[in-house]
Protein backbone atom coordinates (compact mmCIF):
# COMPACT_ATOMS: atom_id res chain seq x y z
CA UNK A 1 0.00 0.00 0.00
CA UNK A 2 2.38 2.51 0.44
CA UNK A 3 4.23 1.89 -2.53
CA UNK A 4 0.93 2.23 -4.26
CA UNK A 5 0.36 5.79 -2.34
CA UNK A 6 3.41 7.16 -2.55
CA UNK A 7 3.47 6.44 -6.51
CA UNK A 8 -0.09 8.18 -6.43
CA UNK A 9 1.27 11.15 -4.77
CA UNK A 10 4.33 11.36 -7.60
CA UNK A 11 1.72 11.31 -10.02
CA UNK A 12 -0.93 13.74 -8.68
CA UNK A 13 -1.77 17.27 -9.28
CA UNK A 14 -3.17 20.62 -7.41
CA UNK A 15 -6.49 21.36 -8.77
CA UNK A 16 -5.31 23.70 -11.33
CA UNK A 17 -2.79 21.92 -12.92
CA UNK A 18 -5.37 19.01 -13.17
CA UNK A 19 -8.20 21.38 -14.73
CA UNK A 20 -5.33 22.60 -17.27
CA UNK A 21 -4.57 19.19 -18.03
CA UNK A 22 -7.98 18.55 -18.48
CA UNK A 23 -8.92 21.94 -20.90
CA UNK A 24 -5.59 20.65 -22.87
CA UNK A 25 -6.87 17.47 -23.67
CA UNK A 26 -10.08 19.29 -24.64
CA UNK A 27 -8.33 21.59 -27.23
CA UNK A 28 -6.94 18.29 -28.83
CA UNK A 29 -9.96 16.57 -28.88
CA UNK A 30 -9.35 13.89 -26.25
CA UNK A 31 -10.87 12.93 -22.86
CA UNK A 32 -8.33 11.82 -20.09
CA UNK A 33 -7.10 7.95 -19.99
CA UNK A 34 -6.33 5.33 -22.69
CA UNK A 35 -9.83 5.13 -23.68
CA UNK A 36 -11.20 7.60 -26.23
CA UNK A 37 -14.82 7.93 -27.79
CA UNK A 38 -17.40 10.71 -28.96
CA UNK A 39 -19.55 9.38 -26.16
CA UNK A 40 -15.96 10.57 -23.44
CA UNK A 41 -15.26 13.17 -25.09
CA UNK A 42 -18.83 14.81 -25.28
CA UNK A 43 -19.14 13.97 -21.34
CA UNK A 44 -15.02 15.38 -20.69
CA UNK A 45 -16.50 18.41 -22.05
CA UNK A 46 -19.76 19.04 -20.17
CA UNK A 47 -17.90 18.31 -17.03
CA UNK A 48 -15.43 21.16 -18.33
CA UNK A 49 -18.70 23.96 -18.15
CA UNK A 50 -19.69 22.25 -14.85
CA UNK A 51 -16.49 22.52 -13.05
CA UNK A 52 -16.42 25.45 -14.54
CA UNK A 53 -19.59 26.87 -12.77
CA UNK A 54 -19.63 25.08 -9.58
CA UNK A 55 -15.91 27.29 -9.18
CA UNK A 56 -18.43 30.44 -9.06
CA UNK A 57 -21.39 29.11 -7.01
CA UNK A 58 -20.47 26.99 -4.59
CA UNK A 59 -21.50 28.19 -1.35
CA UNK A 60 -19.66 26.82 2.32
CA UNK A 61 -21.80 28.15 5.29
CA UNK A 62 -19.99 29.84 8.00
CA UNK A 63 -20.55 27.13 10.02
CA UNK A 64 -18.37 24.37 8.10
CA UNK A 65 -15.77 27.19 7.76
CA UNK A 66 -15.70 26.83 11.39
CA UNK A 67 -15.49 23.57 11.14
CA UNK A 68 -12.85 22.96 8.42
CA UNK A 69 -10.53 25.61 10.77
CA UNK A 70 -11.37 23.01 13.36
CA UNK A 71 -9.16 20.86 12.12
CA UNK A 72 -5.63 20.38 14.13
CA UNK A 73 -3.55 17.79 11.96
CA UNK A 74 -2.17 18.14 8.46
CA UNK A 75 -3.77 15.46 6.07
CA UNK A 76 -3.50 15.34 2.40
CA UNK A 77 -6.55 14.36 0.23
CA UNK A 78 -5.65 12.23 -2.34
CA UNK A 79 -8.50 11.83 -5.07
CA UNK A 80 -8.71 9.50 -7.85
CA UNK A 81 -10.85 10.78 -10.76
CA UNK A 82 -10.85 11.22 -14.78
CA UNK A 83 -12.14 14.20 -16.59
CA UNK A 84 -14.79 11.87 -18.18
CA UNK A 85 -16.73 11.31 -14.81
CA UNK A 86 -19.86 13.03 -14.03
CA UNK A 87 -19.71 12.36 -9.90
CA UNK A 88 -15.64 13.55 -10.37
CA UNK A 89 -17.28 17.18 -12.43
CA UNK A 90 -19.83 17.79 -9.29
CA UNK A 91 -17.86 16.53 -6.27
CA UNK A 92 -13.98 17.65 -7.05
CA UNK A 93 -14.26 21.96 -7.26
CA UNK A 94 -16.18 20.90 -3.66
CA UNK A 95 -12.81 19.02 -2.60
CA UNK A 96 -10.90 22.28 -3.36
CA UNK A 97 -13.31 24.71 -1.77
CA UNK A 98 -12.93 23.13 1.27
CA UNK A 99 -9.04 22.24 0.74
CA UNK A 100 -8.77 26.12 0.32
CA UNK A 101 -10.88 26.92 3.40
CA UNK A 102 -8.78 24.67 5.51
CA UNK A 103 -5.14 25.37 6.02
CA UNK A 104 -4.67 21.80 7.22
CA UNK A 105 -5.99 20.05 3.88
CA UNK A 106 -4.11 19.82 1.06
CA UNK A 107 -5.67 18.28 -2.19
CA UNK A 108 -3.71 16.48 -4.81
CA UNK A 109 -5.65 14.77 -7.55
CA UNK A 110 -4.37 11.51 -9.73
CA UNK A 111 -5.99 10.38 -12.73
CA UNK A 112 -7.84 6.47 -11.69
CA UNK A 113 -6.45 4.83 -15.43
CA UNK A 114 -2.13 6.19 -14.43
CA UNK A 115 -2.22 4.91 -10.98
CA UNK A 116 -4.02 1.05 -10.88
CA UNK A 117 -2.13 -0.17 -8.36
CA UNK A 118 -3.97 2.77 -6.03
CA UNK A 119 -7.17 2.10 -7.14
CA UNK A 120 -7.23 -1.58 -6.70
CA UNK A 121 -6.98 -0.76 -3.10
CA UNK A 122 -10.05 1.47 -3.21
CA UNK A 123 -12.59 -0.62 -4.97
CA UNK A 124 -16.50 0.40 -4.31
CA UNK A 125 -18.34 -3.40 -4.52
CA UNK A 126 -15.56 -4.62 -6.26
CA UNK A 127 -15.61 -1.36 -8.83
CA UNK A 128 -13.34 1.25 -9.30
CA UNK A 129 -15.96 3.60 -9.09
CA UNK A 130 -14.52 7.70 -8.95
CA UNK A 131 -14.14 9.84 -7.35
CA UNK A 132 -12.38 8.11 -4.59
CA UNK A 133 -11.13 10.46 -1.81
CA UNK A 134 -7.95 9.11 0.29
CA UNK A 135 -7.28 11.12 3.93
CA UNK A 136 -3.65 10.93 4.29
CA UNK A 137 -1.77 11.99 7.41
CA UNK A 138 0.36 13.95 6.11
CA UNK A 139 3.52 13.37 8.08
CA UNK A 140 3.05 9.38 8.01
CA UNK A 141 1.35 9.01 4.68
CA UNK A 142 -0.91 6.58 6.68
CA UNK A 143 -4.37 6.26 5.60
CA UNK A 144 -6.88 7.85 7.74
CA UNK A 145 -10.14 7.14 5.64
CA UNK A 146 -11.44 7.27 2.18
CA UNK A 147 -14.85 8.98 0.38
CA UNK A 148 -16.60 8.05 -2.57
CA UNK A 149 -17.32 7.68 -5.04
CA UNK A 150 -20.74 10.11 -4.52
CA UNK A 151 -22.93 11.19 -1.28
CA UNK A 152 -25.09 8.45 0.05
CA UNK A 153 -28.34 10.00 -1.42
CA UNK A 154 -26.92 10.11 -4.42
CA UNK A 155 -25.25 6.61 -4.45
CA UNK A 156 -29.01 5.33 -2.63
CA UNK A 157 -30.38 7.10 -6.68
CA UNK A 158 -27.90 5.03 -8.71
CA UNK A 159 -28.43 1.74 -6.58
CA UNK A 160 -32.30 2.19 -6.40
CA UNK A 161 -32.49 2.29 -10.30
CA UNK A 162 -30.05 -0.37 -10.89
CA UNK A 163 -32.04 -2.50 -8.88
CA UNK A 164 -35.18 -1.88 -10.78
CA UNK A 165 -33.75 -1.23 -14.08
CA UNK A 166 -30.75 -3.78 -14.24
CA UNK A 167 -28.82 -0.82 -15.86
CA UNK A 168 -27.35 2.45 -15.44
CA UNK A 169 -28.29 4.54 -18.76
CA UNK A 170 -29.19 8.46 -19.24
CA UNK A 171 -32.01 8.76 -17.31
CA UNK A 172 -30.50 7.64 -14.37
CA UNK A 173 -27.53 10.17 -15.22
CA UNK A 174 -30.19 12.84 -15.95
CA UNK A 175 -31.82 11.49 -12.33
CA UNK A 176 -28.22 11.76 -11.01
CA UNK A 177 -27.39 15.56 -12.15
CA UNK A 178 -30.95 16.55 -10.89
CA UNK A 179 -29.69 15.86 -7.53
CA UNK A 180 -26.75 17.26 -7.30
CA UNK A 181 -28.28 20.43 -8.68
CA UNK A 182 -30.79 20.46 -6.24
CA UNK A 183 -28.81 19.72 -3.70
CA UNK A 184 -25.93 22.26 -4.04
CA UNK A 185 -22.90 20.17 -2.56
CA UNK A 186 -24.51 20.62 0.53
CA UNK A 187 -24.82 16.82 1.36
CA UNK A 188 -21.22 16.78 0.36
CA UNK A 189 -19.61 18.76 2.71
CA UNK A 190 -21.40 17.85 5.27
CA UNK A 191 -20.19 13.99 4.91
CA UNK A 192 -16.94 14.91 4.40
CA UNK A 193 -16.56 17.05 7.21
CA UNK A 194 -17.89 14.76 9.59
CA UNK A 195 -15.38 12.22 7.98
CA UNK A 196 -12.78 14.50 9.24
CA UNK A 197 -14.13 14.97 12.49
CA UNK A 198 -14.23 11.45 12.77
CA UNK A 199 -10.34 11.20 11.65
CA UNK A 200 -9.30 14.19 14.55
CA UNK A 201 -11.02 12.04 17.11
CA UNK A 202 -9.37 8.88 16.28
CA UNK A 203 -6.37 10.56 16.29
CA UNK A 204 -6.73 12.05 19.65
CA UNK A 205 -8.71 9.05 21.27
CA UNK A 206 -5.53 7.12 20.52
CA UNK A 207 -3.09 9.11 21.85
Amino acid sequence: MKMAIAEGLANSYSYTKYRDILHVLLSQGKSSGPKQSEDLLAYSQLNEARMDRLDKKIVVPEENITKLLAIKEKYIWLVLSEGWCGDAAQLIPIFNKLAILSPNIDLKIAFRDENEALMNLFLTNGSRSIPKLIVLDKKTLEVRANWGPRPKPAAHIISSYKAQYGVIDETARKELHLWYSRDKGVTAQEELIQLMEDVEHAFYTKR
